[in-house]
């Protein structure tokens, strides 16, 4: 196994601005049709001033493009987001490999919660029984009372809801299937939702692709 660069885990430590802690064990089930469910959750904990200063809707968005660039990232490439104007693809190195495809996502933002959710349309990891069902939602909550204190600590979460996975299969297979699913793709799925989590230490977020809540923020009158 190669081994770790001391020098490079110095910087990375030196340039982390937050403190990461995941939250186990994560939440997975089955209902009884086969839809499935998986929730990833860290607790960030910052200097407040760093929360106040990223506490905004077109922060929010930075933070859902982060987590598609880190996926982008950690896949070397093989992994593409499409961005269409009534759609978000995951790809396999580029059309027609679209192995998920979601609607446009829909964000929700309050005084002490952001959330943006993208609904599952379609794509070759999805069962047919699974088309037009099903969500996937990054989620972020501050801690309340904690004004005037130093450090404050945010909830990040990554859920997926009534996700129905091809290889799971249905009928007799859904046993074996499950057990598939459960070794390979929802592993994977659980591995690199924890690096994104983790990866959050550091405070940076990728620009928005397409700038919603940018351009309502500026279109909002003072």
């Amino acid at each position: 196994m190669r081994r770790r660069d001391p020098r490079r885990l110095l910087e990375r430590h030196r340039r982390a601005r937050a403190r990461v802690a995941i939250v186990l064990p994560e939440s997975e089930s089955y209902a009884q049709d086969g839809a499935t469910r998986s929730k990833q959750v860290a607790r960030v904990t910052l200097p407040r001033t760093e929360l106040d200063g990223i506490w905004s809707p077109e922060h929010l968005e930075r933070l859902a493009r982060s987590y598609w660039h880190f996926l982008e990232r950690i896949s070397l490439g093989a992994l593409r987001v499409l961005y269409g104007p009534d759609s978000r693809e995951v790809v396999l190195f580029g059309r027609p490999l679209v192995l998920l495809r979601f609607r446009p996502p829909e964000y929700e933002t309050a005084a002490e919660r952001g959330s943006v959710t993208w609904p599952i349309e379609r794509g070759l990891l999805v069962a047919p029984s699974g088309r037009g069902r099903g969500y996937l939602r990054l989620t972020v909550e501050r801690a309340v009372g904690t004004d005037g204190a130093g450090e404050v600590t945010a909830t990040v979460s990554s859920e997926v809801v009534s996700f129905y996975p091809l290889i799971a299969g249905w009928g007799w297979f859904s046993t074996i299937g499950r057990f598939i699913y459960d070794q390979t793709q929802l592993r994977l799925h659980v591995i690199v939702t924890h690096a994104f989590l983790r990866s959050l230490a550091n405070l940076e977020l990728e620009e928005s692709v397409v700038g919603t809540l940018s351009r309502e923020r500026r279109a909002s009158p003072v």
